[in-house]
């Protein structure tokens, strides 16, 4: 069965004036559609996989048919990733998380401010294109992941609950190449409710 793109959970404008529209259109129709698109023809060449869900197919990425597993790895990634990016935003984001999760951050960062920081300068500093990631260890721990190109945490064992897209297509057209700006602006639009969501679902 073909994967889907799911529409934004909001219009283009509406991470305005930290994200902007242009760049969220082009950024989910074209490229999240097109790592849909390119999905499901690998899949086509691999019909064994097409029950398969999305996490399935990162954490049993060594089982897929060799002639198909660096496609899967690529668009599969590109897929899953996206869609938690853009439920992970919200035009009424920002602020700090409470509950669990913000108990968690510090737990295991000392401060969110701390946690705040280290995940910033992961994502300034992550060479080329890639993921920084918040994620739980199979201890059920917080803790940083910075990965290249659409490699995702499932694949090593960890489970993503937070995640910053630093490719230069998620940012270029506002920010050039600031990238700390854009890292900056992100953290207006963070959806904490929906990051808790994904907290209780990892644990």
């Amino acid at each position: 069965m073909a994967f889907t793109l799911d529409p934004l959970p909001y219009p283009f404008e509406a991470l305005e004036p930290y994200i902007d529209a242009k760049t969220m259109e082009i950024h989910h129709d074209k490229h999240h559609g097109t790592y849909v698109a390119k999905l499901n023809a690998a899949l086509e060449q691999a019909p064994e996989l097409q029950s398969w869900s999305l996490e399935d197919l990162l954490k049993k990425v060594s089982q897929v048919p060799e002639k198909v597993r660096q496609a899967v790895r690529n668009h599969v990634g590109g897929h899953y990733n996206h869609q938690l990016f853009w439920n992970i935003l919200s035009p009424e984001g920002g602020g700090e998380p409470l509950g669990e999760l913000g108990k968690l951050i510090t737990r295991d960062f000392g401060s969110f401010d701390t946690f705040k920081e280290q995940f910033s300068t992961g994502a300034a500093n992550l060479f080329g294109s890639g993921w920084e990631w918040l994620v739980v260890s199979p201890e059920k721990k917080l803790q940083l992941l910075a990965l290249p190109n659409q490699d995702n945490p499932l694949t090593n064992g960890f489970v993503p609950i937070f995640g910053l897209d630093v490719w230069e297509h998620a940012y270029y057209l506002k920010y050039q190449n600031k990238r700390p700006d854009y890292i900056a602006a992100f953290w207006n639009v963070v959806n904490w409710k929906q990051v808790e969501e994904n907290l209780k679902k990892a644990l």
